[in-house]
């Protein structure tokens, strides 16, 4: 990966700024990262390493501390040859003659092997719990709206703003690693359940791919995704290519990659238009003219311009199928009167006198296929 003559001049670089650390943006073998140490005489971590390393310092809870460690695990696991010369050493075998016995590198990739294996058992627990919650919440009458993106792209303060929370929303990678969910209000359908979720990243390692896999599966289960991209950032079209590329890899588009329709309904969210200037602003809004057949809402989630806009689109994708019905209900019958009202956009109303003498309701109200559904099953 370098040749001596780098080795060198990286070498002289720590010597003249006094640096402690090296970090190589790429992928290093274990053997290359040993090589470099011995030359540089520093610790030298690759772009996995530094990954890990962030992501060790965000992870906020019990699942994303274990979702880390796994990676961390299977990251070291062919690592241990590192700078540990004491691990060829063997241990003694049974019996009076006895065989070569079991070395100290196999003995602690045993370990590691183990603790990795109880790791993906906690896990997969994790991962059952997430599908009963989620089974929970399709039988809850509230769509699920899952907001995506770039690491650093916004997504949290945007989650913020639309809710109200306090979710961690600061300029840094990987702010958020434990998804969150909260309600947020829509017009049309009174209430949906907003998901801030981890940040992408390109060339994301695999071993965080699969520890991950468990948070990113609740992108799939969502009834909207919101793809919020950083437009103000010049790597922007780069970093979109990344998140379609994860997203195909979750097998959210009808063909294998990303050139497919996507079978969850996609709004693309252009953040941090503040930051633009004029002209920029002018670029894009042509830009966005010409791709009449894509979703795509131009905002600030800092200042809120734009963020109405956002959740009337959302409302009106959720609400896409719905249907005017009319209903006589006795007024009398609270739960299915209450339902329609917190369910669906309530047209008209009209109190009459029913057959009995008992006053009922007739009730105008646009409702989705799946709430008529759900009103039906009532």
């Amino acid at each position: 990966m370098f040749g001596e003559g780098q080795v060198q001049q990286i070498a002289t670089a720590c010597e003249q700024n006094e640096a402690e650390l090296v970090i190589v943006d790429g992928s290093l073998s274990a053997i290359q990262q040993r090589n470099l140490e011995e030359k540089t005489g520093r610790k030298v971590i690759d772009r996995t390493g530094l990954i890990l390393e962030i992501f060790g310092e965000r992870a906020a809870t019990a699942e994303g501390r274990l979702q880390v460690e796994l990676a961390h695990l299977d990251y070291q696991a062919g690592r241990l040859v590192r700078s540990w010369t004491h691990l060829e050493r063997q241990r003694g075998g049974f019996g009076f003659l006895g065989g070569p016995g079991e070395t100290q590198i196999e003995a602690d990739r045993r370990m590691i092997r183990d603790r990795m294996a109880r790791i993906r058992r906690e896990l997969e627990q994790v991962r059952r719990t997430r599908g009963l919650h989620r089974d929970r919440r399709e039988k809850a009458p509230w769509p699920v709206v899952a907001l995506v993106g770039y690491t650093n792209a916004g997504k949290s303060t945007l989650f913020n703003r639309l809710t109200g929370a306090d979710v961690m929303a600061e300029d840094l990678l990987f702010a958020t690693l434990d998804p969150t969910m909260r309600a947020v209000r829509l017009p049309g359908v009174d209430k949906a359940i907003l998901s801030d979720t981890v940040g992408f990243i390109s060339d994301l390692p695999t071993q965080l791919v699969a520890a991950f896999r468990a948070t990113l599966e609740e992108v799939t289960a969502a009834d909207v995704i919101v793809h919020v991209r950083d437009i103000a950032n010049p790597d922007s079209d780069q970093q979109k290519k990344q998140v379609i590329e994860v997203l195909a890899g979750l097998g959210l588009f009808a063909e294998e990659d990303e050139g497919g329709e996507p079978l969850i309904p996609i709004i693309e969210v252009w953040n941090k238009w503040d930051l633009l200037s004029p002209s920029r602003r002018a670029e894009l809004a042509e830009a966005k003219a010409a791709r009449s057949d894509e979703t795509i809402v131009s905002l600030s989630a800092l200042t809120g311009e734009g963020c109405d806009q956002l959740l009337e689109t959302v409302d009106q994708m959720l609400t896409a199928d719905a249907r005017v019905c009319t209903f006589v209900l006795p007024m009398s019958d609270g739960q299915r009167i209450a339902f329609l009202h917190a369910r669906g956009e309530v047209l008209s109303e009209e109190t009459l006198e029913g057959e009995s003498g008992e006053p009922e309701l007739r009730i105008a109200v646009r409702l989705s296929e799946r709430e008529l559904g759900r009103f039906s099953a009532l």
